[in-house]
């Protein structure tokens, strides 16, 4: 890797950091080459990005980002998996270390906030920002669905009123 490589490596990871909700560190030992496409996958899936980064570079790119003070947890062939949303990005790593022995979750930051490994299987047990939106919405919509009922009962009531004289004086 030449001097210009580094230096748009740096950029990158530099970017990654500055645009992401969590960042989560992790140790690979020994993936195989179908195991780390599941895992680009699905983390891609989730809305996240994975990259295998040089440690050197990686401390580098932090400087100056919220993110400075997870510098200690490269060391070792380290991979980082990043995601705008806070949750997305520990959520997929975590499912996947579930199914294999071969990654090991290090730790991590959310902003300023320095992680551990237990920090980050908490932080994925969390809802994401969809499922937090969706419940937002469900109980934003419970109480005009429920007026709306209550609204409508009467007439309804009155209608079958009405039919039920209909037909009492039809008979």
């Amino acid at each position: 890797m030449d001097r210009s490589q580094k230096a748009d490596s740096v950029a990158w990871l530099n970017d990654l950091f500055n645009g992401a909700g969590a960042v989560v560190i992790t140790r690979n030992l020994g993936l195989t080459v179908a195991q780390t496409t599941v895992l680009r996958n699905k983390i891609r899936e989730a809305g996240a990005t994975y990259k295998v980064a040089k440690n050197r570079l990686a401390k580098i790119a932090i400087q100056d980002t919220p993110y400075a003070g997870i510098g200690d947890l490269f060391t070792g062939p380290t991979a980082v998996a990043a995601s705008s949303d806070p949750v997305a990005a520990a959520k997929a790593v975590v499912e996947f270390a579930k199914t294999t022995d071969k990654i090991e979750i290090l730790g991590g930051g959310m902003g300023s906030h320095v992680l551990d490994a237990e920090g980050i299987k908490a932080l994925a047990s969390m809802p994401s920002l969809d499922e937090l939106r969706a419940k937002l919405i469900g109980l934003v919509q419970a109480p005009a669905t429920k007026i709306a009922q209550v609204v409508t009962a009467p007439a309804g009531k009155l209608a079958r009123v009405f039919a039920a004289y209909a037909e009492k004086d039809a008979a």
